[in-house]
């Protein structure tokens, strides 16, 4: 049963755990221990943690969770030796409303170290594998999480974004993700990379599964400084209703002479469905664009540097011994991977 199914039919929780195989603990435990394992999680629930569940609109549902996102209960390591085993004292607030919805958190997915990577090949607990074909890498750095949707041991997962760490592996495991508007879920809970980019996002098998979950998660939430305190609307009702007369702008920039011929046949077959569904297709130009990856390494490395400040194994991180303290500071920030130091320098 897909999510907006158990919804609308007011059943998420029964029989959650036993519809799909692949959506139960056990299972997930089993494929992911064995030979045909992704690694797409890092930590996984314990059964008994999923025994009890709120009363709503998510009852019952398994929900996966970047393990750059704190929760309680089960570590949060943002894919780093830094932060091996760490257990956060506080839960995020999309998490806490996940569990309000009645959700079930089975698990931290995989993912590039802090955060910093296309790949999820930068965690320092090993690559994870895309379902769809074994030899190509899920994308990144919400790798983990796609991977999850796309095997189904989940629906709906979450993420976070930067500089398309939702939206790329989502569209490299072929499954939705959504980057939302910045501020409309709160940041507070998700472990920093760049403050000014990063955002929360959702992943789902399907357009309604990952905006019934952005449904849930959305809203102002005084503990973020950055969160917007405006209504949350119904998306699941956008999700559905038809594109006669959108207006769809193509910028020309991001059609190069270098671009794969198979990924321009396939953009081209999209504009030809929109067009089909009614919408209107119109070439635009968006002459900046040259400009965003050099002002994305600019403001993101800056941002970076300083929120990784704080790994200085006396406020935060796994502490090494050492005689004097500059060795000390040394030897624990060495524990990050060659991404993070090569941005940090950046």
């Amino acid at each position: 049963m897909s999510l907006q199914d158990a919804v609308s039919s007011g059943s998420s929780g029964e029989g959650n755990l036993s519809e799909s195989a692949c959506r139960s603990l056990g299972q997930i435990r089993e494929i992911e221990g064995g030979p045909e394992g992704l690694n797409a999680f890092l930590a996984l629930a314990e059964p008994e943690d999923l025994e009890q569940c709120a009363e709503g609109p998510l009852t019952g549902v398994l929900v996966a969770v970047k393990d750059n996102i704190c929760t309680v209960g089960l570590p949060t390591t943002c894919g780093s030796l830094i932060l091996k085993g760490y257990q956060s004292p506080y839960e995020a607030t999309a998490v806490r409303k996940l569990r309000d919805a009645g959700a079930l958190i089975v698990g931290k997915t995989n993912l590039d170290e802090f955060g910093m990577g296309s790949s999820t090949e930068n965690s320092a607990f090993g690559p994870t594998l895309n379902p769809v074909d074994r030899g190509l890498v899920p994308g990144g750095s919400s790798g983990g999480s796609a991977a999850a949707v796309a095997a189904d041991y989940v629906r709906v997962a979450l993420g976070s974004d930067t500089g398309g760490s939702v939206r790329q592996p989502a569209a490299f495991c072929g499954v939705v993700g959504i980057k939302p508007t910045y501020g409309r879920i709160s940041r507070y809970g998700l472990v920093a990379f760049a403050s000014s980019l990063d955002q929360i996002g959702t992943i789902g098998a399907t357009v309604i599964e990952a905006s019934l979950l952005l449904e849930v998660v959305s809203g102002y939430d005084a503990r973020d400084a950055t969160s917007v305190e405006k209504p949350v609307p119904r998306y699941r009702d956008a999700a559905v209703q038809g594109i006669e007369g959108m207006v769809v702008g193509i910028p020309s920039e991001y059609f190069p002479e270098q671009l794969d011929p198979t990924v321009r046949r396939l953009l081209d077959e999209a504009c030809e469905r929109l067009v089909a569904a009614g919408a209107e297709v119109r070439p635009v130009s968006l002459p900046h664009t040259e400009f965003a990856i050099p002002c994305y390494y600019v403001l993101a490395t800056a941002e970076a540097s300083s929120n990784l400040a704080r790994y200085d194994g006396v406020r935060f991180g796994v502490r090494l011994p050492a005689e004097e303290v500059g060795r000390m500071y040394e030897l624990t920030r060495g524990n990050f991977g060659a991404e993070v130091k090569r941005r940090i320098m950046l």
